[in-house]
């Protein structure tokens, strides 16, 4: 079992949650976040007064998967976040390895209760 923790850009999670349910993934947990990193910010004029922005908002998603649903989810994630022409800050995709998932409501355990 793997986490799949992706960082996208906003207005790309529709995009990305019907790309994942296309090849078969049944949740996934969104979550508005902000952070910066190449892209390092921008500057934005509020009121005739200029500042920075070193946050950006982002939307962080995990997706707890099987093994074998992990290089079709990377590429699902990839090819509907990524911007026209792959800019920066199109975000990152982490894997990591789940040792144990439990379902609360059956107490199922492992892959079955994902």
């Amino acid at each position: 079992m793997k986490m799949v923790t992706a960082i996208i850009k906003p207005f790309k999670l529709d995009d990305v949650r019907e790309a994942l349910s296309a090849i078969g993934v049944t949740g996934i947990t969104a979550t508005e976040v902000k952070g910066f990193g190449r892209q390092k910010g921008h500057t934005e004029l509020y009121r005739g007064a200029e500042y920075t922005v070193d946050f950006l908002p982002k939307v962080k998603l995990e997706i707890a998967i099987a093994a074998d649903q992990v290089d079709a989810a990377i590429e699902a994630i990839s090819s509907s976040a990524k911007s026209d022409g792959g800019k920066i800050g199109d975000g990152k995709i982490f894997i990591t390895t789940l040792e144990q998932v439990v379902r609360i409501r059956t107490g199922e355990t492992g892959s079955v209760a994902l």
